[in-house]
């Protein structure tokens, strides 16, 4: 497939962007965290042995930064959880990437699956495999830690939701593989799952402490909200790893090329329309927090506490989008040298600024 290259195209965030305060030393633990997993060693120019990265690769992909920005309010120590969670999905990925997708290995996809599955206990205190990578040794320690008392009940929906960022990983590369690009209805609904966008809500919540009540969690207006939350996440994923995506991994499944192939449309004219799409997804999820929340809060008769718990969690979703946006902005995973902001320094901690919207877009339908 080939395709043109276009700048990072434009999307609308309307909320600021916060940093936690614990951000400084974050990276020195989460690295002793990767070692110890397999999942980093040294600076040598390709990983050894079983990691995934040199510390170079590791470093340079400030998922600091993406937790500590994402998870403004979060305590030090659920910020250290969370992050950890973080650089698991992400060594999953970039091992998955590598091992399967590059070179088309199907049968060795399912059967990596199939034991991270059983990693994935609903219940606590399940005997765990033996692990013998570092994916699985990752996944294996996290089980241990992910559910303290006061997220106990997170432990079923968390791992299910793992379990469908694994599987669709497998349907990604078959797709890739017989060149079936998945259709434009189906997208949305799949890229929650390949983006492990259920398991946002178990962060806002880590982050928070807030809960969203349960006699609304499963109403029509919270059902869109978190629908929409998931969607901005995953789909705005896709347009700023288009590049590497689609040229580097011959990957069907971004948003781009499913746009393109669903509406007949050339791959360069998909960007606009895919930045157009999640852009309304934004809008969607304002509307819906600022009007249909309320409706809701208002029909459900919600007890002052309950009210206050929500409008918590909501803050800390619409601070997760926008940590989550600069991070697409100005991380060096998803920015080409080109438009790169300089590197500085702070706190022992190398950092990366947001890109400015007007320096890296295509300025197509940047506004409400």
């Amino acid at each position: 497939m080939t395709t043109h290259a276009v700048e990072l195209p434009e999307l609308w965030m309307p909320h600021p962007l916060r940093v936690n305060p614990h951000l400084p030393g974050l990276r020195a633990e989460s690295e002793s965290w990767a070692r110890e997993m397999g999942m980093v060693n040294g600076d040598e120019e390709r990983p050894s042995g079983q990691a995934i990265w040199t510390r170079r690769q590791f470093q340079a992909m400030t998922v600091d930064q993406l937790t500590a920005w994402t998870l403004p309010d979060a305590s030090a120590a659920d910020l250290r959880l969370n992050h950890r969670f973080n650089i698991w999905a992400l060594a999953w990925d970039d091992y998955f990437a590598s091992a399967f997708k590059r070179t088309g290995d199907l049968r060795g996809a399912l059967e990596f699956t199939a034991r991270l599955h059983a990693f994935l206990h609903p219940e606590g205190g399940a005997p765990l495999p033996e692990p013998v990578n570092a994916v699985e040794r990752g996944i294996a320690d996290l089980q241990q830690q992910l559910f303290p008392p006061r997220l106990a009940h997170w432990r079923h929906e968390f791992n299910r939701a793992v379990a469908r960022y694994i599987d669709a990983g497998v349907e990604e590369l078959a797709n890739s593989r017989s060149g079936r690009v998945p259709h434009l209805i189906d997208y949305a609904p799949f890229r929650r799952e390949s983006f492990a966008a259920h398991t946002a809500p178990y962060s806002v919540e880590l982050s928070t402490g807030a809960r969203i009540p349960e006699r609304i969690r499963g109403g029509r207006a919270m059902r869109g909200l978190l629908a929409a939350f998931m969607d901005v996440m995953g789909l705005a994923n896709d347009i700023a790893s288009y590049e590497r995506e689609v040229n580097e991994e011959r990957d069907v499944n971004n948003l781009v090329v499913v746009i393109a192939t669903s509406l007949g449309i050339s791959l360069r004219e998909a960007v606009p329309a895919a930045v157009h799409l999640v852009n309304t997804r934004m809008r969607d999820f304002e509307q819906l927090r600022r009007d249909e929340t309320r409706l809701s809060d208002r029909r459900s008769r919600l007890r002052p506490g309950e009210r206050a718990e929500l409008e918590a969690w909501i803050e800390g979703a619409c601070s997760f989008l926008s940590g989550l946006y600069a991070w697409y902005t100005g991380a060096p995973r998803y920015v080409s040298a080109d438009t790169r902001p300089e590197q500085g320094h702070g706190g022992g901690t190398d950092t990366f600024s947001p890109v400015p919207p007007a320096a890296v877009g295509l300025g197509a339908d940047a506004q409400p």
